[in-house]
């Protein structure tokens, strides 16, 4: 445990070890490694880790985390029990060969209430699918948990603003899993568009994966030991399949559970896309576009995709997919243009690679290692490097990007209100109902 309340904690332990050795006529022994020698972090020091959701990048997640010596993992929740039991024992495994016998072991839950209740635990990773990541993440903040949220950060826009006001209302520290602005060469990207190397901008070109068609498939009994129902949660009730609840080829692309790679893959560049253009976030947005979706099959979300923003000012964000856009997000000035993905960064002209910045021009926020950066900030309080609101604001535009497409018409979006400016009929498409007895 990390918090204030543990540092009084931490005082009347050591009282109270001096005071038992006394009193028993013994000498009072604990483990070198609880104390934090031999290059380990004293228990009453760690930051203790509890997951929700560890399928792909749950338990991506995990592994990642449990190589920090500052960590414990203290329990993991899920509602299908082969992944909680195998992910159990690879947490206790590794435990079994790193503490010398210390670790107490990792508790498991499907029910995320239930393990959110425990006092001992500092901080949780959620990396369930989209429809259930306001629920859970929502929870989290008023439980007093930090949070390390996967993307995209929610649903709907309507979920992703009580979120951000929860987190800052219970002062959560919140880290987002858009980890490439822990990427240098994302930041300087950024930089290079925000103080003017390239002119004044005039585009933004984001283009992201297309999505995929999923084939029909015939219900079948749910399997032993998945918690069908919970999964389902405040989506619409539907038949169990082998496809729906699997992933990357199966509820990423229906559209109760996700909006599709629109959404989920496109908030990545898209929240690149806003950190370098920040005017990009200013009222009102002008958003048209189009799109291809399946005819076919248990999948109902784009397939390919093309849509326009243009603010007041005149700035165009284009966003695709692949198939018309290269991949990432690239910022074209009067002077320049600078583009970069996860395996690259160019520039015309090249020079602008060259660039250092001097001190008074504007600095993002450094970070080179998203988990660490969430690890620090849970101990300093300040803010991480992928912030709520951030998250939130790029979850929206791949919404209002995916609401476009679907009515195949122009609409105005608002940022102040966060609705469209007149339109009944797609603000209706903000929001999704959810199931009794889940609510918001």
């Amino acid at each position: 445990m990390v918090k204030k309340a543990n540092l009084n904690r931490r005082e009347f332990l050591k009282g109270t070890a001096v005071a038992v050795g006394s009193a028993a006529g013994l000498p009072y022994f604990v483990p070198a490694s609880a104390l934090g020698k031999g290059g380990n972090v004293a228990a009453s020091e760690r930051i203790t880790l509890g997951f929700i959701g560890l399928g792909i990048r749950g338990g991506s997640h995990v592994r990642t985390f449990l190589g920090y010596k500052e960590t414990q993992v203290a329990a993991v929740c899920d509602v299908d029990r082969s992944r909680r039991e195998a992910t159990k024992k690879l947490i206790e495994e590794y435990y079994g060969r790193q503490t010398s016998g210390t670790y107490k072991g990792c508790d498991t839950y499907s029910d995320f209430r239930e393990m959110l209740g425990r006092k001992d635990i500092d901080a949780v990773v959620i990396a369930t699918p989209e429809h259930w990541h306001s629920l859970t993440m929502i929870a989290a903040a008023k439980a007093g948990k930090d949070v390390y949220g996967e993307k995209a950060l929610t649903l709907t826009v309507p979920e992703g603003r009580v979120l951000c006001e929860t987190v800052r209302r219970y002062g959560c520290v919140f880290q987002v899993g858009t980890q490439q602005r822990s990427s240098r060469n994302f930041r300087f990207a950024c930089e290079l568009a925000r103080n003017g190397y390239l002119g004044k901008l005039q585009r933004v070109k984001v283009g992201v994966p297309g999505g995929h068609a999923l084939p029909d498939a015939p219900t079948i009994p749910v399997p032993e030991g998945l918690d069908y129902d919970m999964w389902l949660g405040p989506a619409p009730l539907a038949p169990y399949n082998a496809v729906r609840c699997t992933s990357p080829e199966g509820w990423y692309h229906i559209y109760d559970y996700c909006a599709g790679w629109i959404q989920s893959w496109g908030v990545h560049h898209i929240d690149i896309a806003l950190w370098g253009a920040p005017s990009l976030l200013k009222s009102p947005l002008e958003v048209e576009g189009m799109a291809v979706f399946p005819t076919e099959g248990l999948g109902n979300t784009s397939l390919t995709w093309r849509v326009e923003f243009v603010t007041g000012d005149g700035l165009r964000l284009s966003f695709s997919d692949n198939g018309y856009h290269k991949a990432g997000c690239r910022f074209e000035g009067e002077k320049g243009w600078v583009h970069v993905n996860r395996k690259d960064i160019s520039a015309g002209p090249e020079s602008l690679l060259n660039v250092k910045l001097g001190p008074r021009e504007e600095h993002l926020y450094e970070s080179s290692n998203h988990h660490a950066n969430f690890l620090e900030c849970v101990r300093s309080r300040r803010e991480t490097a992928a912030p709520v609101e951030a998250g939130h604001a790029a979850t929206t535009v791949t919404l209002i990007a995916d609401v476009a497409t679907r009515l195949r018409r122009k609409v105005t979006w608002d940022w102040k209100s966060e609705r469209f400016v007149n339109d009944q009929e797609a603000n209706r498409m903000l929001k999704r109902p959810m199931r009794s007895p889940w609510r918001l």
